[in-house]
């Protein structure tokens, strides 16, 4: 972890003000985990460019663990990427009821656009809906385990007794 002097005195964060301070940035509880998780799991399905820089900035606003919210995006990575985003699109389309059309690959503007305006809708649709149902998931199983491994440790305090 970085220190606090330092994030504090560093000039390009100073617009940030006291946020930055908040102990739930930075510790680890259930409610900072699971809501890092969450906010992770959520931006990992985001088909957008700096996704990390959006991960930090939701962690700020609903408070909760930053570091772990910036390296849960990076789920998405060069090797996943293609198989996840290609699910989405197919959810998206079986969503939409509309059939997925394989086009046959070009780099040039036009395909792009046209790829887009047939392919873009389900395949935002479908990167929302993972998106949704991944930091729902995230924040119930993470939540549910801190739990389970708190009242197990109650338990085995109990009978140690």
């Amino acid at each position: 972890m970085p220190d606090p002097g330092t994030i504090k005195n560093n000039k390009h964060l100073q617009l940030l003000g006291d946020r930055l301070h908040d102990n739930n940035l930075w510790h680890l509880n259930r409610h900072s985990a699971a809501g890092a998780f969450a906010v992770g799991l959520l931006c990992t399905w985001m088909p957008i460019p700096f996704q990390m820089l959006l991960a930090a900035s939701l962690a700020i606003f609903f408070r909760v663990n930053l570091p772990l919210s910036m390296v849960l995006v990076w789920v998405t990575n060069p090797i996943t990427m293609p198989p996840m985003f290609y699910f989405a699109y197919r959810l998206g389309s079986f969503l939409l009821d509309k059939p997925h059309h394989y086009q046959h690959f070009e780099l040039s503007l036009s395909w792009l656009t046209n790829a887009m305006s047939t392919a873009g809708p389900p395949f935002l649709l479908g990167c929302g809906v993972l998106g949704l149902a991944s930091a729902a998931t995230g924040f119930m199983v993470i939540h549910g385990l801190w739990r389970w491994t708190v009242l197990r440790r109650w338990k085995r305090r109990r009978q140690n007794r």
